[in-house]
C-alpha cells in the first residue's frame, strides 16, 4: 500500500515503511482517515463441556463458535480449556489483550476447582506450593487446597500463572487421584459466579481499564521492534478503518470476591 502510495499523513505521501508514529492524527489511506482503534473488548463464556477451544475441527466434532450466541463480535479465546473440562473461558476482540493474559509473565492467576476420587491429604496438596515435576516437565508453583472430603471423594481447588497443556489434570493424576469433573471457576479478577453454562456476558469497560492498568506489561515479541512505544494502530487485531462495534449481548457484570462454579 505505501509503494502504491495510498497512505499519507497530512496529505503527504509516506515513501517508506520505517515511519514512525506518535499517532493516526492526518493519516490517510485512499484519502480517507484512518479511525482511531475500538477499544478491546472481554467476555465471559461459561463453556460447558462437550466442546472444542478451536475454530473448526477436521474431525467434525463442535467447537465454542457452534455455541456463541449470534451478534458477538469476532473474538479469539484466552487460552484453551480441553473437551472434557468446562467453566470460565475469556474472548476477547483485542491481540494483544489475548497474548497479555495468557503468558506466564504476565502472572494472571486462574483457578480451577476438581471433582476428584482417592487417597490425597492437604499437607501433600501444599508441596504443590514449590512446584512439581512429571515425566521431564517441569510445572511452577501451584496453591491447592483440599475444599472438601466424603470418603475417598474431594473437591480440590487449584490457582497457578502457567497453564501448561492438561497442567490441573496430569498434576493430580500423577497425585495418585482419578478427575471426574474440572471447571476454572477465575481468570485473574473475572469470574465464573452464576453465569449459566453456554452463555456469555461483556466484562464492563470500566472494569477491563482498570485491571489492564494493573497487568505486568509483557516484552515485545521478535521483530515487534519499539512499535508499541511509537503508536502505528495501537494494540489489537481489529482493522483501524472499521465501524464501531455491534452492540453488545448480555448484562456487564463487574467482577465479584465472591466464589464461582458449581459446588
Amino acid at each position: 500500500m505505501i509503494a502504491d502510495r495510498r497512505i499519507a499523513i497530512d496529505g503527504k505521501p509516506v515513501e517508506t515503511p520505517a515511519t514512525l508514529l506518535t499517532s493516526l492524527r492526518g493519516v490517510t489511506v485512499d484519502g480517507s482517515p484512518v479511525a482511531q482503534p475500538a477499544p478491546a473488548r472481554l467476555f465471559r463464556f461459561h463453556k460447558p463441556t462437550g466442546l472444542l477451544t478451536a475454530a473448526r475441527d477436521p474431525k467434525g466434532r463442535p467447537t465454542i463458535y457452534d455455541r456463541l450466541p449470534p451478534g458477538l463480535p469476532r473474538v479469539m479465546p484466552v487460552g484453551r480449556l480441553d473437551m472434557n473440562t468446562e467453566g470460565l473461558l475469556l474472548l476477547t476482540t483485542d491481540g494483544e489483550l489475548k497474548r497479555q493474559l495468557e503468558l506466564p509473565s504476565s502472572a494472571v492467576e486462574r483457578t480451577y476447582r476438581a471433582r476428584v476420587f482417592g487417597d490425597i491429604s492437604q499437607e501433600r496438596l501444599e508441596e504443590l506450593i514449590h512446584g512439581i515435576e512429571i515425566e521431564g516437565i517441569r510445572y511452577g508453583a501451584i496453591d491447592a487446597t483440599l475444599e472438601r472430603r466424603t470418603g475417598r471423594n474431594g473437591w480440590v481447588e487449584m490457582k497457578l500463572t502457567e497453564g501448561k497443556n492438561r497442567e490441573v489434570r496430569r498434576v493430580l493424576e500423577h497425585l495418585g487421584l482419578q478427575v471426574s469433573r474440572l471447571i476454572r471457576t477465575a481468570y485473574g479478577p473475572f469470574e465464573l459466579q452464576d453465569l449459566p453454562a453456554g452463555a456469555v456476558d461483556e466484562v464492563r469497560q470500566h472494569d477491563l481499564v482498570v485491571f489492564r492498568k494493573g497487568l505486568k506489561t509483557a516484552p515485545p515479541r521478535e521483530g515487534e521492534g519499539n512499535h508499541a512505544k511509537h503508536g502505528g494502530g495501537g494494540s489489537g487485531t481489529r482493522s483501524a478503518r472499521g465501524g464501531p462495534p455491534p452492540p453488545r449481548r448480555g448484562a456487564a457484570r463487574s467482577p465479584s470476591p465472591s466464589r464461582g462454579g458449581p459446588k
